[in-house]
C-alpha cells in the first residue's frame, strides 16, 4: 500500500502519491455583545464558536454587572487570551466599576445599576471590598481594555459612533453611552456593530450600516455572537438554550414598526 506523502519529501522507498492541498482555515472575526455576568451563556457560547489561534474575537464590553457571575465572566476573558485574537473593549459598566474603586461615583450608584451583583460574585454582600477583586483582574479592566477597533469592513464599538468623525476622534459618550437609538451609518462606509442597548425581544437589530449585538443576556434574553464573515449569528442563553439565525432570518422575525 502506497505511503502518502508531500511533492517535497524524499522519494525513496516509497510509492509517490500526491496529496490533495487541504482548503486553507478562515480566519474569522468574532463579535460577542454584552455579557453582564452570564457566565453560563458565555461558557456555551465559546463551546459553539470554538474560538482557535487565528480567529479574531472582538468582544463588546459590559463583561460585569447586573448578572450573576462577573467573577466568573473576567476569568473566562483571561483564559482566552491564551487562545484566541482577542481583542475585548470598554464598556460603559466596566468605567463604573472602576470610577466607584476610585470613588469617582458613590459605590451605592454603581449598585443600583448592577454592582451588587458583581461584588456578590467576589464574596461582598451590603458594601463592596476591592481587595477582594483579583489584581489580575483589575490589571484587565485598567490595562487590557480597548475603546474601540476596526478592521477594514467593519467598526466595533461598545454604545455608538458619531457617524461623521473618523474613530480616533470619537468621544467617551458616543462610545460608552449613546443609546443605539441615535445611530446612523458611519462616513467610511464600514459596518457598526455595537451593543449596549438592550434589544429585550431577544433579536439583533439590524439597520443600514449598523447592527446592535446587546440582546438583553442578563435578563429574559440572549447573549449574542456575530461571525462578520458569514453574516451569520450564534444566540445562547443562561436557560443552556442555542440557536442560529441569518440576516435574513432576522429580519423576517423581527417585528415591523
Amino acid at each position: 500500500m502506497p505511503i502518502l506523502v508531500s511533492d517535497d519529501s524524499p522519494d525513496i522507498h516509497t510509492s509517490r502519491v500526491k496529496l490533495t492541498p487541504r482548503e486553507p482555515a478562515r480566519r474569522r472575526t468574532l463579535v460577542i455583545g454584552d455579557v453582564h455576568g452570564c457566565s453560563l451563556a458565555l461558557d456555551l457560547m465559546l463551546e459553539q464558536l470554538s474560538p482557535g489561534k487565528d480567529d479574531t474575537l472582538v468582544m463588546l464590553g459590559d463583561y460585569v454587572d447586573r448578572g450573576p457571575d462577573s467573577r466568573g465572566v473576567l476569568n473566562r476573558m483571561l483564559e482566552l487570551e491564551d487562545k484566541t485574537q482577542l481583542i475585548p473593549l470598554t464598556g460603559n459598566h466596566e468605567i463604573l466599576m472602576l470610577d466607584a474603586r476610585n470613588s469617582l461615583v458613590e459605590a451605592d450608584a454603581w449598585y443600583a445599576v448592577g454592582g451588587r451583583q458583581t461584588m456578590q460574585s467576589y464574596g461582598c454582600m451590603d458594601r463592596p471590598d476591592w481587595n477582594m477583586v483579583p489584581q489580575e483582574h483589575w490589571d484587565f479592566l485598567t490595562r487590557r481594555l480597548r475603546r474601540w477597533h476596526e478592521n477594514d469592513t467593519h467598526i466595533f464599538a461598545h454604545a455608538n459612533v458619531n457617524a461623521m468623525l473618523p474613530m480616533p476622534d470619537q468621544s467617551d459618550d458616543w462610545l460608552f453611552w449613546r443609546r443605539f437609538d441615535d445611530s446612523h451609518p458611519h462616513f467610511s462606509g464600514k459596518m457598526l456593530v455595537c451593543g449596549h442597548t438592550a434589544q429585550k425581544g431577544g433579536l439583533p437589530h439590524i439597520l443600514p450600516g449598523r447592527i446592535c449585538l446587546d440582546t438583553w443576556a442578563y435578563g429574559e434574553g440572549w447573549l449574542t455572537a456575530l461571525d462578520t464573515g458569514t453574516e451569520t449569528f450564534v444566540q445562547t442563553s443562561q436557560r443552556g438554550e442555542v440557536r442560529r439565525l441569518t440576516f435574513d432570518e432576522v429580519r423576517v422575525l423581527t417585528p415591523k414598526d
